[in-house]
């Protein structure tokens, strides 16, 4: 019934005739117009403050489709775009590594709300890099941590206008149930993966967050940030992993070059065991603008089915 759950918010979507979710149609907005201007960084983030901000907000994203906000600075127009902004939101935990600065000067310069949502996970719900010794950033691959960054959200909205606080909460409340039937699907069709097989080869290491969640390994050749260089012995390391396990896929991502992970399969078939990519993984982006994949219900309900045919290998 769960499962039916999510399979409804997309109906609706669909008769909406827009990507979306249920919390703005059922919710009458209580703005003519949208009246509070929003800056996100992220899709992941920009697409919560849509359905949280609802008709009261215009909200842009300063990263699209496969940008990689690790690598991401910002142009002398995502500046200005900032300057305009009368909220901003972004993801903290150095995800924008190289755009802190301008971020501390909005705030603290101009007294701008400017909010990462992820810094409000509790410090021990947060993954750390061993290599790196700082925060893994990735916390939307768990849905539930991602609940609280939605739940930030609406409190930077409602602070900022109080006066429409109750349609904010509203819309959170209904987002969140989506939300809720999200991770129960992610669970049950993770599940449906033999523990042997339930290994989970990509190209950066986004997915550790997903990993503690839904129960399922995850392995990458490059650290948290793709700052970090990819080494001889990063390919030989997942090469004999798919071989010991004898694992049938490996995962590209949108924001990261196919490179290694090409390298990885002829590595493989190099040795006699013969491993396919499985398929387009959102890691740090989410898909194309105006599709399901767009969204970020989209973006999780797509990895974890790419993920489940994937592992299984048979398109069960």
């Amino acid at each position: 019934m769960k499962h039916l759950a999510v399979i409804s918010v997309i109906a609706l979507l669909v008769l909406a005739g827009s990507i979306g979710t249920a919390a703005q149609s059922e919710i009458e907005s209580p703005c003519s117009a949208p009246e509070i201007n929003v800056v996100t960084t992220i899709g992941m983030i920009a697409d919560v403050a849509r359905n949280i901000g609802g008709g009261c907000t215009q909200v842009t994203a300063l990263m699209g489709a496969g940008v990689d906000p690790h690598l991401y600075t910002a142009t002398e127009r995502d500046v200005e775009t900032l300057f305009e902004a009368d909220i901003i939101f972004y993801g903290g935990l150095h995800l924008e590594a190289r755009m802190i600065d301008v971020f501390e000067q909005i705030r603290d310069g101009m007294g701008k709300p400017t909010i990462p949502v992820s810094e409000v996970i509790p410090e021990d719900l947060r993954l750390t890099s061993p290599t790196y010794n700082q925060p893994d950033p990735h916390v939307w691959m768990d849905v539930q941590l991602w609940a609280l960054a939605a739940g930030e959200i609406a409190r930077g909205l409602s602070e900022y206008a109080p006066a429409y606080a109750d349609y904010f909460a509203a819309n959170l409340a209904a987002y969140t149930n989506e939300l809720d039937a999200l991770d129960t699907y992610a669970r049950e069709q993770i599940a449906r993966i033999p523990e042997q097989q339930r290994v989970l080869v990509t190209a950066h290491d986004a997915f550790q967050y997903f990993s503690r969640a839904y129960e399922i390994e995850v392995y990458a050749p490059q650290g948290i940030t793709t700052e970090s260089e990819v080494g001889v012995q990063n390919i030989r390391d997942m090469i004999q992993l798919l071989i010991d396990r004898q694992l049938p896929a490996i995962f590209v991502e949108s924001s990261i070059s196919p490179d290694v992970v090409e390298a990885i399969v002829a590595g493989a078939e190099d040795q006699g065991h013969e491993v396919v990519i499985g398929g387009l993984l959102f890691s740090d982006a989410l898909g194309d603008e105006g599709t399901f994949e767009g969204t970020y219900i989209g973006m999780i309900t797509h990895n974890v089915d790419t993920i489940v045919s994937g592992l299984l290998g048979d398109g069960e």
